[in-house]
């Protein structure tokens, strides 16, 4: 894998309980780049960003993140250069734990405070980190006691504290309303901006894509669709093939939109 090279995916298939998910899969990420993942509901995102975040093995194929091939490297260590953000990690959270604690705990990539020692230091970098996302005040709240928005905003701030090589954020603006919805797609596009981890965000709606974001791939029933560079590969052509309905795609202030023009497929 060379050196510039964060994520290579080759030939990957991934099988669960009899019914595959992904097929056939070939997806390089280059050092840097910040890449979108579009597709709809059941299209394999999730399955691809687990995989990627050191979650979940594929059934036959070979995936190398940051220069190590999965299945002969130790994920503990490795997990602890990524940065992850997804409900399904916001679920398995204490709920109990005050949101300077859930931040820290990505210092070791787990769950729970109480299993590792954290350092003044750490507590003031989760306090800084926070305040970056504005919710420094949230530092002693329960996790449990956040809305929608602020949990999201907890999860990167998390994601975030070990100055992460890859960062992958799954649908990081799920359920949130319009206002929180822009909030955080500009404090996403300035993370975009500033930051040197190689970023891997899923959504579901183009007009979810922050500024700054390099490369799109589109996915549907587990295959590719199109992959590359966003501004060339993001057409009304390949986003209605990948979502079965006739779409059109307009960019605009660098900010994309797309509505259906009346024909299902």
């Amino acid at each position: 894998m060379p050196p510039d090279v964060t994520v290579e995916f080759s030939r990957i298939r991934f099988v669960r309980d009899g019914q595959v998910i992904l097929d056939d899969i070939d997806w390089t990420i280059a050092k840097g780049e910040r890449w979108v993942i579009v597709g709809p509901n059941g299209s394999g995102k999730t399955s691809l960003c687990r995989i990627a975040g050191l979650y979940n093995h594929p059934s036959s194929g070979s995936v190398s993140i940051l220069g190590h091939r999965l299945g002969r490297t130790d994920i503990r260590a490795l997990r602890t250069r990524l940065g992850i953000s997804s409900q399904l990690l916001a679920d398995k959270i204490q709920p109990g734990l005050r949101a300077s604690e859930v931040v820290m705990t990505g210092k070791y990539a787990t769950l729970a405070a109480c299993w590792h020692d954290y350092t003044d230091a750490d507590s003031a970098k989760a306090i800084a980190l926070l305040s970056r996302f504005h919710c420094g005040g949230l530092a002693h709240a329960k996790f449990g006691n956040l809305s929608t928005g602020e949990r999201q905003r907890v999860l990167l701030a998390r994601a975030l504290f070990n100055d992460p090589e890859l960062l992958i954020l799954d649908e990081p603006t799920a359920g949130l309303d319009l206002a929180g919805r822009e909030r955080l797609v500009s404090m996403l596009s300035k993370v975009a901006r500033d930051e040197l981890a190689t970023i891997v965000l899923v959504t579901h709606h183009v007009d979810e894509i922050p500024p700054n974001f390099t490369h799109i791939l589109m996915i549907s029933d587990g295959k590719i669709v199109a992959q590359g560079a966003l501004h060339s590969t993001l057409t009304s052509n390949r986003l209605s093939a990948c979502f079965g309905i006739d779409l059109c795609v307009k960019n605009e202030a660098n900010r994309w939109t797309a509505w259906g023009t009346g024909s299902v497929s």
